[in-house]
Order: structure tokens, then C-alpha cells, then sequence
């Protein structure tokens, strides 16, 4: 469980129409990220979350690159970062770029590594929390540029870069950031998603 609940993650606090585990509830993405470092055995315990996802037949195609705030592989994580995430991504204490192993041990086609990666990020974020850590994963970077800096083979892709650190205060973000930081997270309901029959048709679960 979380040991510090701060006023803007109570403002993010999931509203859900049925019980969620806390953490869920508690889990989203900020901006502002203090100036702390985040120790090395608590990274540790993140990535061994990440190890201990399920994947397709065991494939475990996910691969982290992580650079601490002060070392030349976060210099080079911040090169990659677009110039939307640029202001705040490259204040947080660690970023990481996640990258998917595109085929199987057998050599084929592996077309569900990007979502076995996306469950190891999962496991991260989760057990993040637990240390009161936040992760803020980011679509805008720039894949090729990252492949060339950190000589990424052929058959691995990138696929998100990721803020991670403990919670910051929303005044160090630009008024657009600040704004965001504080409003408070809306999802679709589960009518609009969960289907019975055939596509678009709702589920007629007793809830939903």
C-alpha cells in the first residue's frame, strides 16, 4: 500500500463504479516529479516486478534501458524525449526506455511481445507504488533516434519511454502541465468496451 497519499493524488484518485484494489485507484501519471533520487535497491525491486510478468509461451520479450538523473544515460534518454515531454520528462530522477524482442526463441514473428511488454510495465508501476514512486509512461520519443544512440539491434523495438520518480509539486510545471496535473482523471464506462454476442453489443452482466 501506499505510505503517503499527497492532495493532488487524493484530486487523482480513481471514481470507479465498482471496488478496484487501491492501488489502482491511486495509480496515474504525473509531471512533477521531485528532485530525489530513487535508490538503487528499490529500482532493483521494480525491474525484478517486471521479470516476474507473464508472457506469451514464457518469451519474456521486454528489455529496460534506465539512466539516473546525473549519468550520461539520462543525457541520452532526454535526447530522445519529444519537445511536448522535454520540460518535465527530463527533471524526473529516472527515465527508462522500454524495448520489445520482435521474435520468438523459434525465430517467428512474435505479434504479441509489445503487450507481454506492456504487462511487465505493469508489474513495475504497480510495485512502484508500493515505494511510493509514480511512472509516467510516454509514446512521444523518438524510436530511431534511440535505436542509433543505444545501438538497439535488428529485431528489437522501442516501444515507450518512462518518468519514474517520487511525486513532485505541481507549481514546477508550466500553467498547461499544471492544469493537467491537477484535473481530475475521467474514463469511458465499461458499457462502451465490454461485449457479449457480437461487437458494440454490451454485455449483459447483472453490473453492467
Amino acid at each position: 500500500m501506499l505510505k503517503t497519499i499527497s492532495p493532488v493524488t487524493e484530486i487523482k484518485r480513481a471514481t470507479t463504479d465498482y471496488p478496484v484494489h487501491p492501488l489502482i485507484a491511486q495509480r496515474w501519471s504525473p509531471r512533477a516529479f521531485a528532485d530525489r533520487p530513487v535508490e538503487p535497491a528499490v529500482l532493483l525491486s521494480l525491474f525484478e516486478a517486471a521479470r516476474w510478468a507473464p508472457s506469451g509461451g514464457n518469451g519474456q520479450p521486454w528489455h529496460f534501458i534506465v539512466g539516473r538523473k546525473g549519468t550520461p544515460t539520462h543525457d541520452k534518454l532526454v535526447s530522445v524525449i519529444k519537445e511536448g515531454n522535454l520540460p518535465w520528462a527530463a527533471q524526473a530522477p529516472v527515465l527508462i526506455l522500454t524495448v520489445a524482442k520482435m521474435t520468438t526463441s523459434s525465430g517467428r514473428p512474435h505479434r504479441h511481445a509489445f503487450h507481454d511488454v506492456g504487462l511487465a510495465v505493469a508489474n513495475l508501476t504497480f510495485q512502484a507504488l508500493t515505494h511510493d514512486l509514480y511512472v509516467h509512461q510516454m509514446g512521444g520519443f523518438e524510436p530511431e533516434k534511440a535505436r542509433s544512440i543505444f545501438a538497439i539491434p535488428e529485431g528489437f523495438e522501442p516501444v515507450t519511454a518512462i518518468a519514474l520518480g517520487y511525486l513532485g509539486e505541481p507549481e514546477m510545471l508550466d500553467e498547461k502541465n499544471r492544469e493537467r496535473e491537477l484535473t481530475p482523471r475521467t474514463r469511458r464506462p465499461l458499457a462502451d468496451f465490454v461485449f457479449e454476442e457480437t461487437w458494440g453489443q454490451t454485455a449483459a452482466l447483472s453490473e453492467v
